[in-house]
């Protein structure tokens, strides 16, 4: 038989395109427009349907760059129509393949009943069905002239992310406002043929199936009259009964298919607009699980959820229904899905406690599952947070980005740092905006990597980044895709349905251990340095100002801010999400949370500072309170103490120029260039810097990534380095006791404090520059005399560790890495630190000197700025400052230590008394990371701490005030049943811990 496979493929295509979807909407009649543009921000529903609007036009531009115009639309149903099935087709100057990234619209009746959402995907509102003629239609669409940032031609940099700059010009030409007649049949046909279609063109060529699909199909095709569609529909219909109707085999993929709008809570977009988004999101989803008896839906980020409670309480009453009806289901039990990489061990901990919290207080729903499915890689501290959380499960997709390595599994257990196994899935579908095409599903069960020991994958269903969610086209398609012969079999389930099952057919699934490094988007974590240390800065505030209003509630009666600090958090965990924290937001987000972080600083220093003046009480004595883990200078952790008066030493002469500090520990050179050419460790009689090498060099490098600005920085940046050498003043510090440099280039200014602290190995590096560079990176370096095969980063409740070499693709692949407060390399008995106040980004390399001692030179290099100009075209320019240190003969206590100490520096008050500490360890191994009271009012006093050095860990933790009982909890402080309790004597609790192992205890107090 001659092979006419491309022909009917090709006529397939065009009597779809051409004359079946067309038919769809067979008569129209237009409506009546009229529009009220709200002068600046978005108004109240209640404001906006009292507006009185003015007539408009289809094929009026519309939509100043982030404006909000309500449209009134009216018209009656034609007589002629009685007993047929009427929609509105809204379409606001859609394109369809921008879903979530253009205007978009909320629909409501004159009463201020919220209806659906409107987006490229999604342009329809039921009038009737059936409909008895003459109805009077009236309804107002709240529009969001929302910008398109990421366009056609991407990563071009445009002024549109910030109001501030946007202008005001339209952005929207308003295109069809019709009442229409919607021709089910048609549509039912145009689902059977796409599904059909998209099978045929999945199955091999040669299979026996895809031929019984194209012959049906073209059998199809010979029934319709394409001059009479809607009156030829249904035969065409009866001829691929057959077809769609042969059952899946036995062995196929099975997809559980799960409702998912994935809502960037901030990204192309401010904030502001995400709370709307989010609304016609949720309208959208109630809407079609009234009319789709088998659909769920899950929605992540309970702050999302709390947006439409406070907000659009009219579209909560709805949400509120389909949940209780278990169709619409709270999913991941975070409050938001953040970065996992950059936030400290306790917010990644409060994550988990307000997101489960929220969705326990509203709905009594215990989440058992972290949803995660767009974060840039994972951290190898969050197995173990996960489960403290009373949580089990872990889904991503985000893995299947990385651009080196594919991941060798789909379904697998991950290790964390200190053993924690989680049951994880990465969804094979690759990715998180399933649209139920033949292409997706065929794609999942040809790419699960688990075949012969599973069958089970996930595929998150619906339009997101945007929001828009699943639409019913996706259902239908789904409906056909449960029992079809050629395909794998679609059900639409619950993540907890999934993992349920997932787990139980593959009980030994395959363990990876350690970070699952994202293979892109490496620059966030440097771009947007400002967010970045606002991030830092607020977590050791919170530290703060929790251990002293406890400190203070127990010892002075000071009541205790539970409202605030609940309010903050939950402020500083918004800004965590995974595209604001990363830096690759609109300029808008970067310029609002900039102001936000200041807003909190000064909150929670006025709750810092009134605690500790109720427990120092009024008097004239220097007091010092040091909020870090570890003693310092003779004041006890988490405690005052009186100052002790230092004196450091002054700079001398260097004989070739240059100044020397030195303290009786650490002896260090700085040069005639500002660089620092040795630092002598004194005690080990150990160079750190390596023959020839100089630190504290600043490289600048050019940084144009072949896409994704913000996100990427791509390897070939090493190809090109500029050594900044040249320095306009090397000179003793105003204060005699430090050296400073001053260096300009390009357009940017560099000033520079090195100082040498009495009595510690630690030169302090304080670096401030004014950046007015593009498209550039900037890194400071720290060339090392040093032969280390691995290295430490500190991570959430630990530390990790990674190669120094490049054996595998694997390895090579991390040039670009995560630490938190410090950095740690070693040999056998010595080591070295670079700590850090704000920093996360860095790289460490090796290198064989070939000359003179042929020792290693390890370099770490610290990431300090870029200067990408997408999504906004002035990332980082102004004034920045940061502060390092650099640790010879740093042990990995020392490294500890000193990351606490450069982020929680000491506070001077003037009072009475010194103040003992709430609560005590005997062993510096055992890190305390909260003292707080616990979140229920109770006044129990809440303590968690983790082993930080990576070995096992005794220690005794004392309480300062009377103990009655003493209880280990998760981290939402309810009883592990678990865990047994400690030994307790009196006030004396005794603690076993293995390495890393996280604990919280609540302490009854008496």
């Amino acid at each position: 038989m001659h092979d006419d496979r491309t022909l009917v493929e090709a006529r397939l295509r065009r009597v779809l395109d051409e004359r079946i979807r067309p038919a769809v909407y067979p008569e129209s009649v237009p409506l009546r427009v009229a529009v009220w543009h709200a002068p600046g921000e978005p108004v109240p529903v209640e404001e906006g349907l009292a507006a009185e609007p003015e007539p408009i036009e289809a094929g009026a531009r519309w939509g100043a760059p982030w404006g909000t115009s309500w449209f009134r639309v009216t018209g009656t149903v034609p007589a002629a129509w009685a007993g047929r099935t009427v929609e509105a087709l809204l379409d606001l100057g859609f394109d369809e393949n921008m879903p979530g990234f253009q205007c978009e619209g909320l629909v409501y009746r004159p009463d201020g009943t919220p209806v659906k959402g409107l987006n490229p995907r999604n342009q329809w509102v039921r009038i009737g069905a059936p409909v008895e003629g003459g109805e009077e239609v009236r309804l107002h669409i709240e529009a969001a002239s929302n910008p398109v940032i990421l366009d056609y031609h991407p990563f071009r940099p445009t002024r549109l992310g910030d109001k501030e700059s946007a202008g005001a010009e339209p952005q929207y030409t308003l295109t069809r406002m019709d009442l229409a007649v919607f021709d089910e049949t048609v549509w039912q046909l145009v689902m059977d043929l796409e599904v059909l279609g998209e099978l045929m063109a999945e199955l091999p060529v040669d299979s026996a199936r895809r031929y019984d699909l194209l012959r049906a199909v073209e059998r199809a095709l010979d029934a319709v009259d394409l001059q009479d569609v809607n009156g030829t529909a249904a035969c065409a219909r009866e001829r691929l009964t057959g077809v769609l109707s042969a059952p899946a085999v036995p062995s196929a993929h099975r997809i559980s298919a799960v409702g998912h709008a994935h809502i960037d809570s901030a990204w192309l977009w401010p904030l502001r607009e995400t709370v709307r988004k989010v609304a016609r999101t949720t309208s959208n989803m109630t809407a079609l699980i009234e009319d789709e008896p088998d659909f769920v839906f899950a929605m992540s980020q309970a702050q999302q959820w709390a947006w439409v409670k406070e907000h659009r309480p009219e579209v909560w009453a709805r949400v509120k229904k389909a949940v209780a009806e278990g169709r619409f289901v709270p999913a991941g039990g975070m409050w938001v899905e953040s970065d996992t990489n950059m936030p400290g061990s306790e917010a990644m901990a409060r994550q988990f406690v307000h997101g489960k919290r929220f969705f326990l207080d509203e709905f009594g729903i215990e989440n058992e599952e972290a949803w995660l499915p767009d974060t840039f890689g994972f951290a190898a501290g969050l197995p173990q947070i996960i489960k403290a959380a009373g949580s089990k499960w872990l889904l991503t997709q985000k893995i299947s980005w990385s651009q080196t390595n594919r991941f060798p599994h789909h379904t697998f257990q991950w290790e964390g740092i200190d053993g924690t196994r989680i049951f994880t899935h990465f969804p094979p579908v690759d990715t998180y905006n399933c649209s139920m095409k033949g292409g997706e599903i065929a794609h999942a069960a040809r790419n699960f990597k688990d075949k012969g020991r599973a069958r089970h994958s996930l595929a998150p269903t619906g339009w997101g980044d945007g929001g828009g969610g699943t639409t019913r086209e996706m259902v239908a398609k789904a409906a056909r895709l449960r029992d079809l012969e050629g395909s794998a079999s679609v059900v639409w389930e619950t993540p907890r349905a999934f993992f349920e099952k997932a787990e139980a057919e593959y009980p030994e699934p395959p363990v990876w251990v350690g970070e699952l490094y994202l293979e892109l988007h490496r620059a966030t974590l440097t771009s947007q340095a400002q967010t970045k240390q606002g991030n830092r800065r607020s977590e050791h505030l919170l530290r703060e100002a929790e251990l002293w209003a406890a400190t203070a509630a127990v010892r002075a009666g000071l009541p205790y801010p539970h409202a605030e600090l609940d309010r903050i958090w939950k402020t500083v965990l918004l800004h965590q999400f995974h595209d604001i924290l990363p830096g690759s937001s609109i300029a808008w987000v970067h310029r609002e949370a900039r102001a936000t972080y200041g807003r909190i600083a000064t909150e929670l220093t006025g709750i810092i500072g009134a605690a500790q003046r109720a427990l120092a009480g009024d008097g004239d004595r220097d007091l010092v309170f040091n909020a870090a883990p570890h003693s310092r200078d003779g004041v006890p952790a988490g405690g005052a103490a009186a100052r002790r008066p230092v004196r450091g030493t002054s700079p001398a002469p260097r004989p070739d120029g240059g100044h020397v500090l030195a303290n009786g520990l650490l002896r260090v050179e700085i040069d005639a260039r500002g660089l620092v050419v040795s630092a002598r460790d004194l005690e080990a009689d150990r160079e750190t810097i390596a023959p020839g090498r100089a630190a504290n060099l600043l490289q600048l490098h050019p940084d144009f990534p072949n896409m994704w600005d913000a996100w990427d920085v791509d390897e070939f940046y090493r190809n090109t380095v500029t050594d900044l050498t040249d320095a306009d003043e090397v000179r003793a510090g105003e204060d005699g006791l430090s050296v400073r440099i001053v260096r300009s280039f390009g357009d940017s200014r560099v000033t520079q404090v090195l100082s040498l602290p009495p009595g510690e190995r630690r030169l302090v590096i304080d670096t401030e520059v004014d950046w007015h560079e593009t498209e550039k990176f900037l890194k400071m370096a720290f060339p090392l005399d040093l032969h280390a095969e691995r290295y430490a980063s500190e991570t959430q409740f630990g530390h990790v560790f990674r190669p120094t070499h490049t054996n595998t693709s694997w390895e090579a692949a991390k040039f670009e890495a995560c630490n938190h407060r410090f950095v740690h390399l070693a040999e056998s008995g010595w080591g070295v630190a670079v700590v850090n106040d704000s920093t996360y980004g860095h790289d460490v390399t090796r290198a064989v000197r070939t000359d003179g001692d042929r020792g290693t030179t390890t370099t770490v290099r610290v990431s300090l700025l870029r200067a990408p100009r997408f999504p906004d075209p002035e990332t980082d320019q102004g004034l920045h400052r940061f502060r390092h240190a650099l640790v010879p003969g740093a042990s990995i206590a020392d490294a500890v230590r000193e990351g606490w100490w450069i982020n929680l520096p000491e506070r001077g008050v003037t009072g009475a008394r010194e103040v003992a500490p709430l609560v005590a360890v005997d062993n510096d191994a055992v890190v305390l990371t909260a003292v707080k009271l616990a979140d229920d009012g109770s006044g129990d006093v809440v303590v968690r701490f983790h082993e930080a050095h990576g070995g096992r860990a005794r220690a005794t933790l004392t309480a300062g005030f009377e103990v009655a009982d003493v209880t280990v909890t998760d981290l939402l402080e309810r009883p592990d049943g678990d865990t047994e309790p400690p030994l307790r004597d009196g006030e004396r609790i005794a603690v076993r811990l293995r390495p890393f192992e996280l604990v919280t205890l609540r302490l009854r107090r008496a």
